[in-house]
């Protein structure tokens, strides 16, 4: 369980919130707009108003010993600007920020974020991938180009068994799980038999992905 200060709490912010809760994660969530807080409430351990642009106020929060700082700002660049900013001059020890253009990103970075978040661009990214390509159903990028991939595995390996298709050798790809009758085995051997249905899950480069399964 992790101490968390989310800070925004429009549709992403909201929904992070909603996550966070599933999670069992203790968080206390803050907007400008009463009627934002009001909606979260049952999804977080405190909520309040306030304007974290306002040095005092974020200063009361005791961003100290929060374990993570989202700011999930997302209407207002140059209030998620100086709020990250901020919360990096209290001493918070890990900041997330949303960014909503790849400017936006640079100027956080540059003023204390941790990391980004790019939840228009990421989305783009998946629902491109997802959808154009019949054999995909999931995709989670990671840095460097490498991506883990949910995918159908091609006719040809029915009946046939991971050592003897060896993707791994043959596409420098390594096969984390089968996903089988909805339930996920993550106990991969050579000897394991593909099944008519079967999906993996596959870590690699998202070119070798590609040549692999065709996307």
């Amino acid at each position: 369980m992790k101490s968390i200060l989310l800070i925004g709490l429009g549709r992403f912010g909201r929904h992070i919130a909603m996550k966070l809760k599933e999670l069992n994660h203790q968080v206390l969530a803050i907007d400008t707009n009463e009627k934002r807080v009001d909606e979260v409430l049952p999804y977080v351990t405190g909520a309040q108003i306030g304007d974290c642009t306002d040095e005092a106020f974020l200063s009361t929060l005791g961003v100290r010993d929060f374990d993570l700082c989202i700011v999930a700002i997302g209407d207002n660049f140059q209030s998620s600007l100086e709020t990250t900013s901020l919360l990096k001059d209290l001493g918070a020890k890990y900041v997330v920020s949303r960014a909503s253009r790849d400017v936006h990103a640079k100027f956080l970075l540059k003023n204390g974020a941790d990391d980004i978040v790019y939840p228009e661009k990421q989305l783009a990214v998946w629902t491109a991938i997802r959808y154009s390509a019949d054999n995909i159903f999931d995709y989670i990028e990671l840095d460097e180009g490498y991506a883990i991939v949910e995918a159908a595995i091609p006719e040809a390996w029915i009946g046939k068994t991971v050592g003897f298709i060896d993707i791994r050798k043959k596409h420098s790809i390594t096969i984390m799980a089968i996903k089988r009758n909805n339930k996920i085995n993550m106990t991969v051997t050579p000897d394991t038999l593909f099944e008519n249905n079967d999906t993996l899950l596959v870590l690699g480069h998202i070119k070798n992905i590609q040549k692999c399964f065709h996307m």
